[in-house]
C-alpha cells in the first residue's frame, strides 16, 4: 500500500510520483531474479543507476548549480526510501553514492565542485566511499592507509598504499572518496581524497560472500601507490576526520529512510497474506492476536519514518543533526530487523521459503543494524549528547 506522504512542495510529489513508476517499472519487476544471479556471478545493476541518475534521482539534495537537485534532505530520504521498498541494494548504493558526492558539495573549493560534481551528480559516474580499513572499521583513527606527499614535478602529489575493507560498489565505481593518513598525529592526521578508478595500482580482493544485498558488490580495496593529484584532496590535510564525520550523519539517515522502506514492504506483505491465507474458515487477520502483532509492525515503521524526517527537518534548518540521525540509525534498523522477523512469522512456514520476499527482506535488515555505524556506536553518539 502506498505510503500516504507529506511533501513539503509540488516538486516533491512530483518526485516521489516519478520514483513510485520507476519502482513499479523498473526495479520490482526485476529484483527478485537479479538477487538471486548476484548471489553466485557477482552481476551488479549499473544500468539501474544509470536510469536513476538519468531521471535526476541521484543528486536530490546537491546544488543546483553543479548539476544537483537542490531538494531538501525531507525530500531526498523519502525518495530513497520509496526505491528501498522495491529494491534495498539499489537504495543502499543511492545513499553510498550520495555519501561520496558529500564531500565535494560541503567542503571542495568552487573549482573542486566545478570539476568534479558534474560527473557525479549526473548519473553518468557511480561512486564508492573508501573509509573502514580491515581493523579500522568503527575506531576510524587508527587507519592506515596512507597518502604519500611525491611532488615529482609531473602534477601528481600523493601516493596512497593501503587497503580498505567492506567497500560497497568497488570494482564497479568510477571513483573512490577515499580518506587515508597524511600525518601519525592520530585522527587528526587524516585526508580526504577523490580518487579515480583505472589506475594500474588499484586492484580489489574476492567479492564478499553475504547473506543479503547480494547486487550491492562489497570487496576490498587495494591501493598500491595509487596516484593522486593535489587537486583531487578535498579540505586541508588533517581534515579527514571532521569530513567523514560530518558525512556519515547524512549517510546514517539515507540508511534510515532505507531500513524503513524495507520495513514496510515487510509490513505490506505480511498485512496481505494475512487478509488472504484463511484458516478455520476465516482469515487469519481476523484472529486478534496477529492483528494485534500487525499492528505494532505500523507503529515501528511509522516511528522509524517520523524519527529519520524529524532528524532531515533539522538538517534542512540548518540546526545541529547528530543526535537525531543515531536515534533514527538506530531506530529504524532496530525496526527493520523486527518488522521482517515478524512478517515471516505471520506467513509461518511460507515466510520460511524463497517462493515469498519476507525472508530476503529479513536478510537485508540485518546489516542495516551494522554498517554507517554499529547500533552500539549509535547508543554511544546518543547517550554523549544526552550526558553532554
Amino acid at each position: 500500500m502506498p505510503v500516504n506522504r507529506l511533501l513539503p512542495t509540488d516538486e516533491g510529489r512530483d518526485l516521489i510520483e516519478l520514483t513510485r513508476e520507476i519502482c513499479t517499472k523498473e526495479l520490482r519487476p526485476r529484483v527478485d531474479d537479479a538477487e538471486r544471479a548476484a548471489a553466485t556471478n557477482e552481476a551488479f545493476p549499473t544500468e539501474v543507476f544509470r536510469t536513476l541518475g538519468r531521471a535526476g534521482l541521484l543528486s536530490l539534495p546537491h546544488p543546483e548549480e553543479h548539476g544537483g537537485g537542490a531538494q531538501p534532505y525531507e525530500v531526498y530520504l523519502q525518495v530513497v526510501e520509496e526505491i528501498a521498498s522495491a529494491w534495498m541494494s539499489v537504495a543502499v548504493g543511492v545513499s553510498v553514492h550520495s555519501l561520496t558526492a558529500y564531500p565535494v558539495t560541503t567542503f571542495g573549493t568552487p573549482e573542486q565542485q566545478a570539476a568534479l560534481l558534474p560527473g557525479m551528480l549526473s548519473g553518468d559516474q557511480l561512486g564508492a566511499y573508501a573509509l573502514s580499513e580491515p581493523l579500522a572499521g568503527s575506531d576510524v583513527g587508527s587507519m592506515t592507509t596512507r597518502a604519500t606527499r611525491t611532488d615529482d614535478g609531473d602534477g601528481t602529489a600523493y601516493a596512497i598504499k593501503g587497503r580498505k575493507a567492506w567497500i560497497s560498489h568497488a570494482g564497479h565505481a568510477d571513483y573512490y572518496t577515499t580518506f587515508a593518513r597524511t600525518s601519525d598525529d592520530g585522527g587528526r592526521g587524516l585526508s580526504c581524497f577523490v580518487v579515480p578508478a583505472g589506475s594500474d595500482a588499484m586492484s580489489f580482493g574476492a567479492p564478499e560472500k553475504k547473506m543479503g544485498l547480494h547486487c550491492d558488490t562489497v570487496r576490498e580495496v587495494i591501493y598500491d601507490g595509487v596516484p593522486v593529484d593535489e587537486a583531487n584532496r578535498i579540505g586541508d590535510e588533517g581534515q579527514g576526520m571532521a569530513i567523514a564525520l560530518s558525512a556519515l550523519d547524512a549517510g546514517r539517515l539515507g540508511i534510515a529512510a532505507g531500513a524503513t522502506g524495507l520495513a514496510q514492504s515487510a509490513l505490506d506483505e505480511a498485512a496481505a497474506y494475512a487478509k488472504e491465507r484463511q484458516q478455520f474458515g476465516r482469515p487469519i487477520a481476523a484472529n486478534q492476536g496477529l492483528a494485534f502483532m500487525l499492528a505494532d509492525m505500523e507503529a515501528a515503521v511509522s516511528g522509524a519514518r517520523a524519527a529519520y524526517l524529524y532528524a532531515a527537518r533539522l538538517k534542512d534548518a540548518g540546526r545541529p543533526f547528530s543526535k537525531e540521525a543515531a536515534v533514527a540509525k538506530l531506530l529504524a534498523t532496530d525496526a527493520a530487523m523486527k518488522v521482517t522477523t515478524d512478517a515471516i512469522q505471520v506467513l509461518g512456514g511460507a515466510g520460511y521459503t524463497a517462493d515469498f520476499p519476507v525472508e530476503r527482506y529479513f536478510r537485508e535488515a540485518k546489516v542495516t543494524q551494522i554498517f554507517e555505524g554499529t547500533n552500539q556506536i549509535q547508543r554511544l553518539v546518543i547517550s554523549r549528547h544526552v550526558l553532554r
